[in-house]
């Protein structure tokens, strides 16, 4: 049976994340610190991201088929890879925890 290291896999995503140089949300003021931040705010941020990346990939695509000047096609291509590849990696995210939440609910009391 797997285990989840969520710690070990968010430190994945986040130097994922710096290598493709995607957007980070930035934390809400008030937020405790990224060492000390609870998992859904965590989670929230993650999402808004990926977000983001699919918006911006959205706009340059739009842009691009609209003839702009100033869209070139290897810049939407790259933010488009950018966005598919954020979307799938917080559905395997996604996939996994359910998978483990099922996991926590099937075993014995």
């Amino acid at each position: 049976m797997n285990t989840i290291d969520v710690n070990g896999l968010l430190a994945q995503m986040r130097a994922l994340s710096a290598q493709a140089a995607l957007p980070v949300a930035p934390a809400p003021a008030g937020t405790p610190t990224a060492g000390s931040q609870d998992f859904g705010a965590l989670l929230k941020n993650a999402i808004g991201s990926v977000e983001q990346t699919q918006r911006t990939a959205g706009r340059m695509t739009n842009a691009f088929e609209r003839g702009d000047p100033g869209a070139d096609l290897g810049q939407v291509m790259v933010a488009v890879q950018k966005a598919d590849l954020s979307f799938r990696t917080m559905n395997e995210v996604r996939n996994k925890l359910v998978e483990a939440y099922q996991t926590i609910m099937n075993m014995p009391m």
